[in-house]
């Protein structure tokens, strides 16, 4: 899967998240995901609340229009922003467009 794709309902995000940290916050590239450290535990689904909220507030978006497709007890994670543009996604993290972290943007 690509670090970012479109599909009918809105970009799907391949994550990492790392629980536990100082603070939320995209932290780049990871191999074949986008890194995210997340203050909170990965306890009662937690990390997934925080991550989804975090999500929302930098898109723009209703916490109700980011949703953890696969991956809720996995720090390997698919997230759907619903009504959001893969390349708005790129736009805002600063992803490559070719997902190779050492590409240029062409």
């Amino acid at each position: 899967m690509a670090l970012v794709q479109d599909s009918d309902e809105g970009a799907v995000l391949a994550l990492h998240v790392q629980p536990k940290a100082a603070r939320t916050e995209y932290v780049g590239v990871h191999g074949d995901t986008l890194k995210f450290r997340v203050a909170a535990p990965p306890v009662d689904g937690a990390a997934n609340e925080e991550i989804c909220r975090y999500l929302a507030e930098r898109f723009g978006l209703r916490k109700g229009d980011v949703i953890v497709q696969t991956g809720q007890a996995s720090r390997h994670k698919r997230i759907i922003l619903k009504r959001v543009q893969a390349k708005r996604v790129r736009d805002i993290l600063g992803v490559p467009f070719s997902d190779r972290p050492d590409s240029d943007h062409r």
